[in-house]
């Protein structure tokens, strides 16, 4: 939801609704960890006005624990905080899963995934981010491929269930090969609200 028109924020949520997208996500940025800001609790309790689908959050924010109660509150059923911002990871998603939500752990382009080993049983899916995190319409990372079959083949090897997410520069060039890497979800901004059909950019990734 990060790339959408939020003057007409309503729509855009109708939109999403209808199409063949799961869920809908939403990037929470602090202009601290990440150098951007997004937006706050009051459009997300917008967002969830409308919204007919579950809510997947990305905490882009240092101390994300500050965070994690209130976006129970509103409804998110997918929480996911970074790898890098979390200094006792098994604890913070201990505290997502006490919430009753799924608990997901973003790394950022440079993190490898081998950091992940000792969390992969703990957690509900682990997002792989293909752009620097921060800004939409950034342009897909190559290496990315490589990181999604190397946890696909840690996930295979320890028989654990996680989803693989991906986030950043997904388009209909890519979605085949990311998909065929193992990835099990793909988020979309820039490539759905800037086409001229949003529906149809939808469904070809999908």
């Amino acid at each position: 939801m990060l790339s959408a028109d939020f003057g007409h924020l309503e729509n855009e949520c109708k939109m999403v609704n209808s199409s063949c997208a799961e869920w809908f996500h939403l990037d929470i940025m602090d202009g601290v960890f990440v150098p951007n800001l997004s937006y706050g609790f009051p459009v997300i309790k917008a967002i969830a006005r409308y919204a007919r689908k579950p809510m997947d959050a990305h905490l882009m924010t240092v101390q994300p624990a500050n965070h994690y109660a209130r976006c129970k509150e509103i409804g998110i059923e997918w929480l996911t905080v970074h790898y890098e911002a979390c200094t006792h990871l098994h604890r913070d998603i201990q505290q997502i899963h006490a919430l009753g939500m799924k608990a997901g752990v973003a790394i950022n382009p440079a993190t490898p995934v081998h950091l992940l080993d000792s969390t992969l049983p703990y957690a509900d899916m682990i997002l792989i981010m293909s752009v620097n995190p921060g800004y939409g319409g950034q342009q897909f990372i190559g290496e990315t491929y490589g990181k999604i079959k190397q946890l696909t083949q840690m996930r295979r090897e320890r028989d654990l269930s996680f989803l693989i997410q991906v986030d950043g520069g997904v388009s209909s060039e890519n979605a085949t090969h990311l998909y065929d890497a193992g990835a099990d979800v793909l988020v979309a901004g820039h490539f759905v609200f800037s086409a001229p059909d949003p529906l149809e950019a939808i469904r070809s990734i999908s």
